[in-house]
Parts: C-alpha cells; sequence; structure tokens
C-alpha cells in the first residue's frame, strides 16, 4: 500500500475525534505563544529595569510577565489533557474497530496467522499510532502558527529580522526533520517487526513452557527471546541515536538564530533605527520560537513507525472474509434436519478435495455418527456448517434451506458445538457458562450443571460457581473441563448439536462420565457426533463411515467419501 493512501486511511480513523484535536493543536499554540510571550516581556522589563525608568513605565510588562507566565502553564495543561484524552479515545476505538473487523475472519482468514502475532498488532502496533497524533499530526500545526506568529514580531522591527528567522525555522522544520527521516527509515520499520517477532515468540513459548521444560529445551525459548530482544534494541539504539542528532541540530540552529538576531540588530541600533532595549526581546524571542520547531526533527521518523504499524494492521482488516455475500435477514427453516448433497470442498491452495461428492441426511431429532480416521474431512464437514469456510460444491441443507440463504450468525445460534479442545476463560466458573447465555438465572445454572453431572464438582469448591479456573481452565481436569462444555452447550439450548471428538483425549473412566453428560444433551437434538472410534455410541441411531480414497501413490491428499452402517 502506498504512503499517501495509507496516510488517508489513518486520517479517516482520526476523523470521529477531528475536533479534540483541533481544540489540542489551538492549545498547543497558545502554549508556544505564552512561551514566546513570556521571554518577550520578561527580557524587555528586564532591560527596561537596567535603565531604571518610572515603575509606571515598567507596570506594563510586569502584568505580561504575569499573565503569559500563569497562561502558560494553564495551556499547557489544557494541551496535554485534551491531546492526550482524545488520543486515548482514538486507541479505544481503534482496538474495538480491530476486533470488530477480525472476528468475522475467523477461523478460515487467520488460519495462517500467528496468535502472538495477532497480539502484537491488536496491541503494540495499534498503540504506535499514539505517536501519529502526538508527534506527527499537530506540532507541524502547532510550529507553523507559532512560527507565523514569531516571524510577525520581528517583522515589527525590521524585514531582515523576520526572514532570517524564518529562514533557521525552516532549516530546523523542514531540512532537518528530512535528515532524521533518510537516516531512520530502515530503524523505524525493523523496530516494528522485531518488536513483533519478540511478543510472537513469547507467547507461543509461554503457552508452551510445559512441553519445553519437559523436553529440557527451555534454552531453545531463551535463545530466541534473546535474539529478538537484541535486535529491537539495536533497532531502537539507531532511531535514539538519529532523534539525539536531530534534536542536536535544532538546538544548534535555535542558538544560531540568537545570535543572528543580534548580529542583524545591533547595526539598527547603532544607526538610531532601533532602541537597544529591545536586543535581548528579539535574540531571546527567536530562541524562544524554536520550541514550536524541536518536535519536528522526529516527526518524520514516528511517521515511520507509525506507517510501518498501520500497514501490519491494515494487512489483516483488509484480508477478505470468508462470508462475503450475507443475505439481509435469515429465513424460517422447516424443521432442525440436515442435508448434504454431493459436498465437495478443497482448501485454498490445494488442489486435492478434502471432502467429495458427500451426501448424507439426519432428520430432525436424529441421532447420527460419522466414524474415521484423522484427516479424513471430518472437521473441516463441521466448519462448513458452521459457515466458518464457503466455497464448496454441491448443497447443504439446513430445515430444507440453503445454508448459504441464512447469516452466518444466525446458523450458528441454532447450533451448539462441543468439540474436544474446548476453549475456557481464565474467569470464574459461571462466567464460563454464562457465555452461552448472558442473562441466565441462578437457577438455570444449577440445571445445566445437573444434567451435565458437574454439581457434584462445584459443591466441592469453596467458592462455588466463583471459582477462578485458570488460563484455558487448566484449574480443572480434562473430564471437567468437557462437562462444563456440556452444560454450556446446554445452557445455549441450540436445536442442533455437533459433538466432535468430545471424548478423544480422555481415560476410559472420564470418557464414561463425560458420554452419561452427554446422553442429557443428547435429547431432543439433531445430533452429529464426530468421531474416530465405536466406543459410546450404543444410543446413536445410524453410523456413516469415512475413509480415503486415494489415487495412485499419492497418500498426501485423502478423498472422503462415506459408507453407512
Amino acid at each position: 500500500m502506498s504512503t499517501p493512501r495509507l496516510f488517508l486511511r489513518l486520517l479517516v480513523l482520526i476523523a470521529p475525534y477531528r475536533g479534540w484535536f483541533a481544540i489540542a493543536v489551538l492549545l498547543g499554540f497558545a502554549t508556544v505563544g505564552s512561551s514566546i510571550g513570556l521571554i518577550a516581556t520578561s527580557s524587555y522589563l528586564i532591560a527596561s529595569a537596567a535603565l531604571m525608568p518610572s515603575i509606571a513605565v515598567l507596570s506594563i510588562p510586569i502584568v505580561g510577565v504575569r499573565f503569559f507566565g500563569i497562561a502558560r502553564a494553564l495551556f499547557r495543561y489544557a494541551e496535554r489533557y485534551t491531546a492526550h484524552t482524545a488520543t486515548f479515545r482514538l486507541l479505544a476505538g481503534m482496538r474495538g474497530w480491530f476486533y470488530e473487523t477480525v472476528e468475522p475472519l475467523a477461523p478460515a482468514g487467520l488460519i495462517d496467522q500467528r496468535g502472538g502475532d495477532l497480539l502484537a498488532r491488536a496491541v503494540g502496533d495499534v498503540e504506535t499510532l499514539e505517536q501519529f497524533y502526538l508527534r506527527v499530526l499537530a506540532p507541524p500545526l502547532v510550529a507553523l502558527l507559532a512560527g507565523l506568529l514569531a516571524c510577525g514580531l520581528m517583522l515589527a522591527f525590521d524585514l531582515r529580522l523576520a526572514l532570517m528567522l524564518l529562514l533557521l525555522l525552516g532549516l530546523a522544520g523542514l531540512v532537518v526533520p528530512l535528515l532524521v527521516h533518510v537516516l531512520s527509515r530502515r530503524s523505524a520499520g525493523a523496530s516494528i517487526a522485531h518488536r513483533a517477532a519478540l511478543s510472537t515468540n513469547l507467547v507461543e513459548g509461554v503457552q508452551a513452557l510445559d512441553d519445553l521444560l519437559a523436553l529440557g529445551r527451555e534454552d531453545l525459548l531463551l535463545a530466541r527471546v534473546r535474539e529478538d530482544s537484541r535486535r529491537l534494541a539495536q533497532a531502537q539504539e539507531h532511531l535514539a541515536t538519529v532523534r539525539g542528532l536531530g534534536n542536536g541540530l535544532v538546538l544548534l540552529l535555535s542558538h544560531l538564530a540568537a545570535l543572528a538576531m543580534l548580529l542583524l540588530a545591533i547595526p539598527l541600533v547603532r544607526n538610531g533605527e532601533l532602541d537597544g532595549v529591545y536586543l535581548a526581546l528579539l535574540a531571546l524571542t527567536a530562541l524562544a520560537s524554536f520550541e514550536a520547531v524541536t518536535p519536528l526533527a522526529v516527526a518524520l521518523q514516528s511517521l515511520e513507525t507509525s506507517l510501518a504499524a498501520a500497514r501490519r494492521i491494515f494487512a489483516i482488516t483488509d484480508t477478505p472474509a470468508q462470508i462475503s455475500n450475507e443475505p439481509a435477514t435469515s429465513p424460517e427453516p422447516q424443521d432442525y434436519s440436515l442435508e448434504l448433497r454431493n459436498v465437495s470442498f478443497s482448501y485454498p491452495g490445494q488442489s486435492q478435495n478434502v471432502l467429495e461428492n458427500l451426501s448424507l441426511r439426519i432428520e430432525a431429532g436424529q441421532q447420527l455418527a460419522l466414524i474415521g480416521p484423522s484427516g479424513v474431512g471430518k472437521s473441516t464437514l463441521v466448519q462448513l456448517i458452521l459457515r466458518f469456510w464457503e466455497g464448496w460444491s454441491g448443497e447443504i441443507l439446513l430445515g430444507g434451506v440453503p445454508l448459504r440463504a441464512y447469516r452466518a450468525e444466525d446458523v450458528r445460534q441454532m447450533i451448539g458445538v462441543v468439540a474436544q479442545h474446548t476453549h475456557l476463560f481464565n474467569g470464574t466458573i459461571a462466567d464460563n457458562l454464562r457465555i452461552a447465555r448472558p442473562m441466565a438465572s441462578q437457577a438455570e445454572l444449577d440445571e445445566a450443571c445437573r444434567r451435565a453431572h458437574l454439581s457434584d464438582l462445584i459443591n466441592r469448591l469453596p467458592n462455588g460457581y466463583d471459582t477462578w479456573i485458570g488460563e484455558q481452565g487448566m484449574k480443572l481436569s480434562g473430564g471437567e473441563r468437557q462437562r462444563l462444555a456440556i452444560a454450556r452447550a446446554l445452557l445455549k439450548d441450540a436445536p442442533i448439536l455437533i459433538l466432535d471428538e468430545p471424548t478423544a483425549h480422555l481415560d476410559q473412566t472420564t470418557a464414561s462420565d463425560v458420554v452419561a453428560a452427554l446422553e442429557e444433551l443428547r435429547q431432543g437434538r439433531t445430533t452429529l457426533t464426530i468421531t474416530h472410534r465405536h466406543e459410546h455410541l450404543a444410543s446413536v441411531e445410524r453410523i456413516v463411515e469415512l475413509y480415503q480414497a486415494r489415487c495412485g501413490n499419492d497418500a498426501d491428499h485423502p478423498t472422503t467419501k462415506g459408507a453407512e452402517s
């Protein structure tokens, strides 16, 4: 994406907060203007007082010093408060926008993304855009207004003074930032990339810490983190060095400006064209005016890091959603049957179908099991029914209506899922249950847990439903986590139920307990059970076996067909 287009897209995101930012710019100008006024009046006051005039002559500059001194503090506070309030609101809005944009992409659109990298984009990259206003947009506007004010003040004394100050301000506000930009362009993008890599490896390493420790390979994670940290520190060190260079050059130009004002003004005093009492005012006012252009030394450097972060954010948000043609409303299903007619599907980038000409029908209220080894497309079929993937051929019908006629959200409301890997949040048992029904009453929670055979566990816990279960529910056993997932599905009370390997990683005794809880869940629902073994299927009315039909010796691309028993 080109830099101008990227810049415009960032401006569009800021547009809802433009009123706040406009006020902040005006307050920033008032702050710098008060600084210039304070320096000008105080220097004139000191120079005038040295001549010992009447106190009446000094009364106006004395009042000016007091006014500008107080005004500067008040304007600075108001400017910082307004700018940061607007920026924090912008960042909060951007995080919400990023999540709302990314959520419809899951899981199909994010299949190639790493969790740590997504976290880095949602948190670190969005936070980097704070610089876009505070260091990129506002400072040039404040500098322009303050520079015009300072040059106008010089123009009141002599045109040559105004032109010289304008030249030096131009060097500090344009040439120095361009030099800093050229020197830091590569490191600005590298710092964003290395920070993302560090975040990604840290997240993945922490998630896999148990396995790394068990295998004795924690040194592998440590080496990656150290290398990422070294590269990030190297990039940041280079950026800091360039920033220091830029600030040093602006400081040098500010003192040259004060010297230039003296060199131009002294001949005017000698020729009687200028009162000598204004010499200090001219030199110090020129020096004070550089307060406005000092932030510009690193403005383009901040712009580069902001654009690098924005590219990473928009690379995700611009990913086309799998569901591209959502209907405005969903039809009413005739019943809650499921039917597949010659369904074929292959993942993007693969030539061989995962599912090929698969046909089956589950009557409303019927229980059907799909059995087959790993890799034949059982879980893929579940994702198609849930409308996580598009692009299949053939027909999938829900209640006699083509699946694509429904809104994806409405399809998922009609289907409850208990998977082999159920995500549990780091919260209480009640929090995890109410994900299925946020307004569920305590009586409904009790009933769902009773039917899921979870009541005994909750009664044993000291805090009951308010017990924290840890990250991914790690304070619970595998069977307890599955029964919690079953209770959640009972609370959702969807008419169609999909059980995707719900006992795959459980021992025989625990699996039997979970199956007993599943019997409660299956009652009165259209149920599709996905499994790779025949155990615990006594109550299933129909069994369809999926197998792999291979072409020649190609064993990498299984084709799924069905055989009913």
